[in-house]
């Protein structure tokens, strides 16, 4: 049984990762959600093998939410196989106008994710010699995005922060990548793709969380076994 938890599950991308795994035999999925209990509610009843998926409230920017989530996911299941840091907040803003707390937290949600749940959750895969930590990235980590300073910065900050962990685990048989999404088709997005934005993409469409939750579940699975420190990109050829 390969135990699964993903954050930030229960809408756009992470509800799509939440639905590839659950659909996968000998697994079972803990998900998180943050202010969207009645859509995680409707995730889980959509999901054939329910009983083997749990929901935890979670605030990444709440260090006693972190506590109880942690505590409360860890008595469900007493360790994790497969770690994926989806959850991600925005405030964009050109640089100028942001005030303090808008430029900062979205940069603290993704380290607080990286460094608590990775250090709650690598003992387990260390012991056994066998895990898998993904993180979701963004176009704008890679390439910078004029009024996203704040998101470029978070999203930059967890492509590296994972190829330093992927160098320090790699022999104890876990990997780090991360995958990197263009313009996906979530709630997110909707309000910032249009006609302009879509003649920038040579594919000339924007994904569907499905196609990135793909590339999550290959980096899962032991076809990945000689993939570690990389980010791979899914964003239908755009790269700026």
């Amino acid at each position: 049984m390969k135990r699964v938890f993903i954050t930030g599950g229960n809408r756009g991308i992470g509800a799509a990762l939440v639905r590839h795994f659950a659909a996968l035999p000998d697994h079972c999925v803990a998900f998180t959600y943050h202010q969207g209990a009645e859509a995680s509610l409707r995730l889980m009843g959509d999901l054939q093998r329910r009983d083997q998926v749990k929901a935890f409230a979670l605030n990444l920017n709440d260090p006693a939410s972190i506590e109880v989530c942690l505590k409360h996911a860890l008595d469900w299941q007493p360790g994790y196989d497969i770690v994926i840091h989806n959850a991600a907040t925005k405030a964009d803003g050109l640089f100028y106008f942001l005030e303090e707390k808008a430029f900062f937290e979205p940069i603290q949600l993704a380290l607080n994710s990286f460094y608590h749940l990775n250090k709650a959750f690598l003992p387990h895969m260390i012991q056994q010699r066998w895990g898998r930590i993904i993180l979701l990235a963004s176009l704008a980590g890679e390439t910078g995005q004029a009024g996203q300073t704040n998101y470029a910065a978070a999203k930059g900050a967890l492509i590296a922060a994972s190829k330093s962990l992927a160098r320090e685990v790699a022999r104890k048989g876990v990997l780090v990548n991360t995958v990197s999404p263009g313009w996906i088709a979530t709630d997110m997005t909707e309000d910032l793709v249009g006609p302009e934005q879509l003649k920038t993409i040579p594919i000339g469409r924007i994904g569907e969380p499905e196609e990135v939750a793909q590339v999550v579940g290959f980096l899962a699975s032991d076809a990945s076994s000689y993939i570690n420190g990389t980010t791979i990109q899914v964003n239908g050829g755009l790269y700026c």
